[in-house]
């Protein structure tokens, strides 16, 4: 196909096309002529891919750039790709702070307990220690009592979204997935955890319905 029925059956403009394949985010189609260059599947799969990355998860095109390196090294593991893709969407915190800790101890002591294959300094388990730390800062260092809990249930959202993510063959689309079920996923866990708040405060508390 040319560049033109690339970018309308991808909803991409031309001009972004081209940028894309500038930026060596797309690989260049095939030329046909000195002016002419044609495009394929792999192309519409790629360009998806990068307007997940870019449009959902929100990442730079140099991180972009990355994670494609990622997907097209061989060598690398299903494992690593997929890391390469959700690292950069964890919020960084600035460390160092002498209250983090403590935190960081706790979310050490979690990973061990839960038996969780996770490196202590993974960027996830640095948010989550600035979370921590920060309760702790605001007088809710209680809150940390609840844990384990949070920690079943992310295990139980987890194993969903890996069941489901698990049915993309192509490595493209599996890292497209993940990355959209990351961002919009954490929307959706949010206003079930609200409406399930809602739930049991009007059981607990009454008030009725939509309290």
């Amino acid at each position: 196909m040319r560049i033109g029925e690339l970018s309308r059956r991808t909803g991409v403009p031309v001009p972004t096309i081209k940028y894309y394949v500038r930026e060596g985010l797309l690989p260049t189609g095939e030329l046909t002529s000195p002016n002419q260059a044609s495009y394929s599947d792999v192309h519409e799969r790629r360009l998806r891919l990068v307007r997940a990355l870019l449009e959902v998860g929100g990442l730079s095109v140099s991180t972009i750039r990355d994670v494609l390196v990622a997907v097209d090294d061989p060598d690398r593991s299903v494992h690593k790709v997929l890391g390469a893709a959700t690292d950069p969407l964890v919020p960084r915190y600035e460390t160092g702070d002498e209250s983090s800790g403590p935190a960081r101890k706790k979310v050490r002591e979690l990973i061990a307990r839960r038996g969780w294959a996770v490196e202590d300094d993974h960027p996830a388990a640095e948010a989550l220690a600035e979370a921590l730390a920060a309760l702790e800062r605001v007088g809710h260092g209680a809150f940390a009592e609840v844990l384990d809990d949070y920690a079943a249930a992310a295990e139980q959202v987890a194993a969903a979204d890996l069941a489901h993510v698990g049915r993309r063959f192509g490595l493209d689309d599996l890292v497209e997935s993940v990355v959209v079920g990351t961002v919009i996923g954490d929307a959706m866990l949010a206003a079930l955890r609200r409406l399930a708040q809602v739930d049991g405060s009007a059981r607990v508390f009454g008030g009725g319905r939509g309290g």
